[in-house]
């Protein structure tokens, strides 16, 4: 953190007290910075272990600020190394408020911010991809589900690769019956491509802590163009993120399928984060291949 601390103090041409530690998420930590005066500078370092993480971060942060209704953090600028991989920054504005996770003061505010979030999900997902699928820096002119099974293949053959992955022959097994059964769950998943969020969790948008009115969408994934039920899989933890998937739902129907399909979706992005970062949510994939297990052929 020291090194980091004199690199940001040189970028910003001021000395820095210090940093502080917002949050952390496995392939990024996010700092708070403050003057030499201990005063918070109004701007936050994102800080990623793998390179070009940083860049598709913040394009995907400015497609989702011009095609939409909510307001994102302003980036500032990318800072990266010629001499070391990994370690870039992506610096950007510091916004007021508090994460959507912190419950509403009554249950009439609550469903008044879920009306909020669904509309400015709405705002991205009325913009047509023309046919387009993917990540933001890898677009194709493509099906969904054929760019799906291509994502999922890309996963297995990684997977394989490594020779300690803390999976057990079980979930190997169900990994395995859930990529045989890709026909079936993809069946009827090509839904129009929409420009999407990309991970969204309630920690994904801020509100203001007196009124619990939404502000902005922070911490966006790097896929660009998926159909809307790729969005909402995310939403699968019983409490405020169900009710916030059902209030969606109510509001935009998806395929009926969506109830099952969300947990291959579930089960293969902590896949995904399996062999980008060295580990996963173990909860998330243990629930994903209970609730899938019933549908696999």
């Amino acid at each position: 953190m020291e090194r980091l601390r004199r690199e940001l103090s040189h970028l910003l041409g001021e000395t820095l007290s210090r940093l502080e530690c917002v949050s952390e998420a496995p392939d990024s930590v996010l700092w708070a910075l403050y003057d030499s005066q201990g005063n918070p500078l109004p701007l936050l370092a994102k800080c990623f272990s793998s390179p070009g993480l940083a860049a598709r971060c913040g394009l995907k942060m400015s497609q989702l600020a011009r095609h939409g209704s909510l307001r994102l953090p302003v980036v500032y600028g990318i800072m990266t190394h010629d001499d070391r991989v990994g370690q870039e920054l992506l610096l950007m504005e510091r916004l007021r408020g508090v994460s959507v996770e912190a419950p509403a003061r009554t249950p009439e505010r609550w469903t008044h911010l879920k009306d909020q979030i669904v509309e400015a999900l709405l705002s991205w997902h009325r913009v047509d991809s023309g046919g387009y699928v993917g990540d933001i820096d890898s677009i194709q002119h493509n099906s969904w589900s054929r760019w799906y099974r291509q994502r999922i293949e890309v996963l297995w053959s990684t997977l394989g690769q490594f020779t300690n992955t803390g999976l057990s022959m079980q979930d190997m097994r169900t990994l395995w019956r859930a990529r045989a059964s890709l026909e079936l769950l993809l069946d009827d998943a090509d839904d129009v491509a929409v420009m999407v969020h990309g991970n969204l969790t309630l920690r994904s948008f801020l509100k203001d802590a007196r009124s619990d009115q939404l502000i902005a969408a922070i911490n966006p994934g790097v896929t660009l163009w998926a159909p809307r039920e790729y969005e909402l899989f995310r939403l699968w933890e019983s409490g405020m993120p169900e009710s916030l998937l059902w209030h969606y739902l109510k509001r935009a129907p998806v395929a009926e399928s969506f109830l099952w399909r969300r947990w291959l979706y579930l089960l293969w992005s902590e896949v995904a984060c399996l062999v980008t970062n060295g580990h996963m949510n173990r909860p998330a994939f243990d629930r994903a291949a209970k609730e899938l297990l019933p549908w696999l052929s």
